[in-house]
């Protein structure tokens, strides 16, 4: 039996350990746009129930063959995928190193899979999940379609739902000069999903059953 003092990440989301997830990408379509950045924000819970950032794993990631690329999204993000000093990985090795950071943490925090968290988290699970198909990976530790959407808490909980804003609101602090990279937003991300959620335990919103 868990005793009171000793929270459990595993116990909060139903066995689910949430990973917040940003891309930056060619594009808008998932199945024929690049993804350019992937981030992976690792939160953790400590003895009294709260949430906060423990670590991201990040990666500029080089085109796949073919890859749609539109000009606007470049402007928009400032990335070139081209630049010799991105020190770019394949999309397939991405992957395949980002899944085995969270499986760890998945075994770590005894969790049954991972459950993405993302800024308008449909945008960024069909880009996962594309990339998934496209390199033919048989294991994915997320969820296949359910995921947890920060622009909708956000605006539950502060009436804002693009980041910045919503960010601002809960006082969390925000550099539109560092946005658009993969690594700054998922961690801004992760911020605001931990503010949120410790706001609705201490509220009394959630309360676990120790009996």
């Amino acid at each position: 039996m868990q005793e009171p003092g000793g929270h459990r990440i595993s116990d909060r989301f139903r066995g689910f350990l949430p990973v917040i997830i940003d891309v930056e990408t060619g594009g808008f379509i998932a199945s024929t746009d690049a993804i350019l950045e992937v981030a992976a924000t690792i939160v953790r819970m400590d003895d009294d129930g709260l949430l906060s950032v423990h670590r991201t794993h990040d990666f500029h990631v080089t085109p796949f063959e073919g890859a749609n690329i539109e000009q606007s999204a470049l402007d928009f993000t400032g990335i070139d995928p081209y630049h010799p000093f991105r020190e770019a990985v394949s999309e397939e090795d991405a992957m395949t190193e980002m899944f085995r950071a969270v499986r760890k943490e998945i075994r770590e925090q005894d969790c049954s899979r991972a459950i993405l968290v993302g800024h308008n988290a449909h945008f960024d699970a069909g880009f996962i999940n594309a990339a998934v198909e496209r390199c033919g990976i048989k294991r994915n530790p997320f969820h296949p379609f359910s995921f947890f959407d920060t622009a909708t808490l956000s605006g539950l909980a502060f009436g804002q739902t693009v980041l910045a804003k919503a960010c601002a609101e809960a006082g969390i602090a925000f550099d539109n000069s560092e946005a658009h990279s993969a690594a700054y937003d998922a961690e801004r991300t992760a911020e605001l999903f931990c503010d949120i959620v410790n706001r609705w335990k201490e509220s009394g919103g959630w309360l676990p059953d120790f009996s």
